[in-house]
């Protein structure tokens, strides 16, 4: 792989910064690989070769790229970072190839800012990036190094994968998505900066996403507003307990920082029900809540669907606390035990806690069908009911599953 042609242009109100992504040892065509943001924080917008390289080394290794080259200085220490993300990702997911060579010049001294560097996260407007800022609100003085001062709130890499493709339906609701969260900013005293990328184009496979790129995308777009930051947090998904291999972890997105720009994976000690409760104590937050990717899914106006997997989770939640009734950018939604039962279906450990994590509180409210539903849940998790029993006898004896294809499981 090459990575060649790195420039930036402004037009009508935006600054877009690009280079060409030279495909050499697979057979896919070219591409253009940007990011851009408005007027507004167009200066700190640079054509920085490490956004470009970090966004394009885990597709080149999962591709089978021999090398990287790009005609620039690469920080040591972004350099060694990435021989080490490369070697997590081959060994959890038992790769047979080897680590994609990195031909570039090394740096010699560190990048040069005209203005102080400053802490940020990254922006989604969910659980997780909310409960994030809120946390960093409430234990960090405003005057320390590491309180927020800016948000990337990022169009283009949604979970879910519905913002790869440009269309108006996304990006009307990517606009929606910034207006809401432009008062959570105001009332944390943060800069909300939108952006616009598209480097999910270098594969657009959810799976890989969730399991091997979420970090080093995110990293990428960091990279891009070098002259900006110092430290830049990723809001972390799981807590210790339930961590397993995924392309944001504490294992792997550190080593996407240069001398210049440290990458933070942020809240592993803090649980879902953790984070919840910390965005339903926070009015403003609760009141512009918006976790779900299902754009296709929601009614005119709304944030959320209020049907997915992550809206019917997020919804149980704040019922649990008694918060339902404030959060206004989700369709109303009646639960029931049978309801419950016919739509959640769980994956992974993670997922089964988020909700066991709410008995208690569902019990206080006098919620018994609801506890029901999710014992009925884990029961059928754990393959205590007949189709569980099924499921295992055909493993059984008909093939079992891989460690490779265990750990691929998405936790949506």
């Amino acid at each position: 792989m090459r990575i060649e042609n790195l420039k930036s242009k402004n037009t009508a109100g935006l600054k877009r910064v690009s280079a060409a992504v030279v495909w050499e040892d697979c057979d896919r065509p070219t591409q253009e690989i940007y990011f851009e943001t408005t007027s507004d924080f167009a200066q700190d917008l640079s054509c920085n070769p490490h956004a470009f390289l970090v966004a394009s080394i885990v597709p080149a290794l999962h591709h089978g790229e021999k090398r990287i080259s790009i005609d620039a200085e690469i920080c040591p220490e972004l350099l060694d970072g990435l021989m080490t993300a490369m070697g997590w990702i081959r060994h959890w997911y038992e790769l047979n190839r080897e680590p994609v060579e990195i031909h570039a010049k090394t740096r010699t001294t560190p990048a040069q800012s005209t203005t102080p560097q400053r802490a940020g996260w990254f922006f989604s407007g969910g659980i997780d990036s909310l409960a994030t800022l809120r946390h960093n609100r409430l234990t960090v003085p405003r005057e320390h190094p590491n309180s927020f001062k800016d948000g990337l709130t990022i169009y283009g890499i949604s979970s879910g994968g519905d913002e790869i493709e440009e269309n108006e339906q996304f990006l009307d609701a990517f606009d929606r998505l910034v207006a809401s969260m432009s008062n959570v900013a105001q009332d944390a005293g943060v800069n909300l900066i939108p952006v616009y990328t598209n480097v999910r184009q270098l594969n657009t496979d959810t799976y890989f996403w969730s399991n091997e790129f979420q970090g080093a995308a995110l990293a990428s777009v960091a990279h891009a507003f070098g002259p900006r930051f110092g430290r830049m947090s990723i809001a972390s998904t799981g807590n210790i307990p339930s961590l397993f291999p995924h392309g944001s972890h504490p294992l792997l997105d550190p080593n996407y920082s240069s001398y210049d720009l440290k990458i933070q994976h942020d809240g592993v000690t803090l649980s879902r029900l953790d984070k919840t409760k910390l965005v339903a104590d926070w009015d403003v937050a609760l009141q512009n809540l918006k976790v779900c990717t299902k754009v296709r899914q929601m009614q005119p106006g709304m944030l959320n669907c209020g049907k997915c997997d992550k809206c019917i989770r997020t919804t149980l939640a704040l019922l649990a606390l008694g918060k339902l009734e404030q959060a206004s950018t989700f369709p109303k939604v009646e639960f029931s035990e049978e309801m419950l039962v016919k739509r959640v279906f769980i994956k992974t450990p993670y997922r089964m806690s988020c909700y066991e994590d709410l008995i208690p509180h569902l019990q206080a409210r006098g919620r018994h069908d609801l506890v029901r539903a999710i014992e009925r849940i884990g029961l059928r998790y754990r393959g205590g009911d007949w189709r569980g029993r099924v499921k295992k006898v055909v493993r059984r004896y008909f093939g079992g599953v891989s460690s490779s294809e265990r750990l691929s499981a998405s936790r949506n």
